[in-house]
């Protein structure tokens, strides 16, 4: 089972996820990916500390392409299952076809649920 609310991401260990990812434009009007745009997820064990330059683990935990045809980011099982559970961050970003990237969702968090085996 998944839960998204205001971007936080609740997500059962070991689960699917198939969530509709929407990009809009800065006067809020829907953004159509076009050729050569390129969306990615990433998620990293632990929010940036202030006092630090950089997270901890440099290498995402889980990084996926989510493909533009659709706007759907994909979790399969063997994404999650290893990992230990609480709590994690993620970002989403476009990387434009001539170059331009903008990261829409910065550092929200994601929390890796226990499941009942």
């Amino acid at each position: 089972m998944f839960n998204i609310k205001n971007n936080k991401i609740t997500l059962t260990r070991g689960d699917s996820m198939a969530a509709e990812i929407a990009l809009t434009t800065g006067e809020g009007d829907p953004y159509e990916p076009q050729e050569g745009d390129t969306i990615r997820f990433v998620l990293k064990s632990e929010r940036m500390n202030p006092s630090r330059s950089a997270y901890m683990d440099r290498v995402p935990l889980i990084e996926k392409p989510i493909a533009t045809s659709d706007m759907t980011l994909r979790l399969v099982p063997g994404d999650t299952k290893k990992l230990p559970f609480g709590n994690y961050c993620y970002d989403i970003e476009i990387t434009f076809a001539d170059g331009y990237v903008d990261t829409f969702i910065n550092n929200e968090e994601f929390i890796l649920a226990p499941e009942v085996d």
